[in-house]
């Protein structure tokens, strides 16, 4: 089975586009990966029979609350080196013929007949030029969320790899510019988040430019928190899915609470000046002041 129209979720990490993934996958027609995918990734069959299994009547409800949905970046790393950490955007230009054929090949395995959508997500760099080289048709949503929430968030997950500096992050170096403006505020951790969330922003203009503007759909986290249903319909009009009752009443399943406001209440007063300070264009320019 060929591979038509996939979707893939793509933003800056800690935007809710894992809450967003977990939505979107309620739908009956799409495939996403598994853990499976991560412990057995020359293994990719499995994942099919995964899919297979939730549309069954009594096992399917079990499974599909049991398991979790997976960015999958050791399957993407076993059959496409670099894929899941590169220290710059990947760009169509980086794509050989034969990682093209192998991906082609591996997704068009874990379709079924229902699910015959291939749903992916994928945070921090974009990766938008080099899948859209794969998959010429694919379809691109695009998950912003406030930079003040998101850089909050960044310095409160085990994972941030700005504690290092910048010197050993996966976003390359900092430009003279980006590091005055760090060393303006004493190497400010908080501000290095800013930062990385701009460079990350960036990218994601420079990339959707490369691509159909029909293929490419924004959705803020902030109205995803207020009204769910509403932005779902329209996400899945973008993807040329169905909409049904079934799925709304699935994806009311998943409630939402919109956490901007912990940046406000956990950061002292100096620390949000610095934040907004670093992120103030940006923020005007996405709507955010």
């Amino acid at each position: 089975m060929m591979v038509e129209k996939p979707i893939f979720i793509v933003g800056v990490g800690r935007s809710g586009s894992t809450a967003f993934h977990e939505m979107l996958s309620e739908h009956p027609q799409v495939t996403w990966l598994s853990p499976l995918c991560n412990l057995c990734p020359q293994n990719f069959f499995l994942n099919r029979l995964l899919m297979r299994a939730i549309d069954c009547p009594l096992a399917g409800t079990y499974l599909k609350r049991k398991i979790k949905k997976s960015e999958g970046y050791k399957f993407w790393e076993f059959h496409c080196k670099g894929f899941s950490a590169p220290c710059r955007d990947l760009l169509a230009e980086d794509l050989t013929d034969k990682v093209r054929a192998k991906i082609q090949k591996i997704m068009s395995a874990m379709l079924t007949n229902k699910r015959n959508r291939l749903l992916i997500k994928v945070t921090g760099w974009p990766r938008i030029g080099f899948l859209q080289a794969i998959f010429e048709d694919a379809k691109f949503i695009h998950i912003v969320r406030d930079g003040r929430a998101v850089a909050n968030s960044m310095i409160n997950v085990g994972w941030w790899r700005g504690w290092q500096g910048p010197e050993s992050w996966r976003w390359g170096e900092l430009t003279p510019s980006q590091r005055q403006e760090w060393e303006k505020y004493g190497k400010s951790f908080l501000a290095l988040a800013g930062i990385e969330w701009k460079i990350l922003m960036d990218a994601m203009d420079k990339a959707k430019g490369s691509i159909d503007s029909n293929n490419f759909l924004e959705v803020k986290y902030e109205n995803l928190c207020c009204d769910s249903v509403q932005v779902l319909k329209g996400v899945l009009k973008f993807c040329n899915l169905e909409w049904s009752e079934k799925f709304e009443k699935s994806i009311r399943r998943h409630p939402l609470e919109n956490k901007n406001y912990k940046w406000q209440k956990e950061l002292t007063n100096q620390q949000r000046c610095i934040l907004e300070d670093v992120l103030g264009d940006y923020l005007k320019k996405y709507g955010y002041v």
